[in-house]
C-alpha cells in the first residue's frame, strides 16, 4: 500500500498541476469523473440524516 502524501504546496501550483492532469485526460476519462462526482453528490443529497440523540 502506498505511503499517503499531503499536498502542501502553494495553492497556485496546486491548481496549476490540477489544470495540467485534466488537459491530459481523454474526453471520456472526463466523463467518467464527472458521473462519479454527480454519483457522489447524489448519494450524498440523498443520505440519511445523522440526528444527535437528544439528553
Amino acid at each position: 500500500m502506498p505511503v499517503a502524501k499531503l499536498n502542501n504546496a502553494n495553492p497556485e501550483i496546486l491548481e496549476a498541476q490540477r489544470i495540467a492532469e485534466i488537459k491530459s485526460l481523454t474526453h471520456l476519462q472526463r466523463l467518467e469523473r464527472l458521473m462519479a462526482i454527480l454519483e457522489i453528490s447524489y448519494m450524498l443529497k440523498c443520505a440519511k440524516k445523522i440526528k444527535p440523540k437528544s439528553e
